[in-house]
């Protein structure tokens, strides 16, 4: 079941969800509107690979803005923390943006119970495309899980500003 934006609000208040910072203005019907964080991340190399730690580099949007090219993954972040113990977040991208050609999650919508951090945003833009930090990018969903919680444990928790995949650790033991 999807909470409605009262239920949003109430569960902000007594705990329950995590929005940092929350704003009530950022409210809709059955979602939360969060934000784009300050930082970029950008890989150095156009051809990935999965079993290697692929460099990336870091950069601030500036207050103008940039421009994202088609063609590159680009790694946001929410300037939000968010997250729950108790309800299972989805983000998507908000219809404005979709309209703009802009998609900010490839295919990592689904955040775990218990991973509460500033989220990574996949950024994928169908044609070139400018962009601000602080700009209402996104919004997630709270759903009410069914069974037993095990809260998120995995290489990503607690993290913040963008983060690069580290899915060469299911390669190498050793992180190589």
């Amino acid at each position: 079941m999807i909470l409605t934006g009262s239920e949003i609000l109430r569960n902000v208040e007594n705990g329950k969800i995590i929005i940092d910072p929350f704003n009530t203005s950022q409210l809709n019907p059955n979602s939360y509107n969060f934000t784009l964080g300050t930082k970029l991340m950008i890989y150095n190399n156009y051809v990935l690979d999965a079993k290697k730690n692929n460099e990336a580099r870091e950069i601030v949007i500036p207050e103008e803005g940039i421009t994202l090219a088609n063609g590159t993954v680009y790694l946001g972040h929410t300037q939000e923390v968010i997250g729950s113990d108790n309800f299972v977040p989805i983000i998507r991208g908000r219809s404005s943006i979709g309209r703009l050609g802009l998609f900010i999650n490839i295919t990592a919508d689904l955040i775990d119970l218990g991973s509460i951090n500033q989220l990574t945003l996949q950024l994928n833009a169908v044609q070139p495309v400018t962009i601000y930090p602080g700009m209402q990018i996104g919004q997630v969903t709270f759903w009410t899980p069914l069974g037993e919680i095990k809260k998120y444990e995995g290489r990503y928790k607690g993290s913040a500003g963008p983060v690069a995949s580290k899915m060469y650790l299911d390669f190498n033991d050793d992180g190589a």
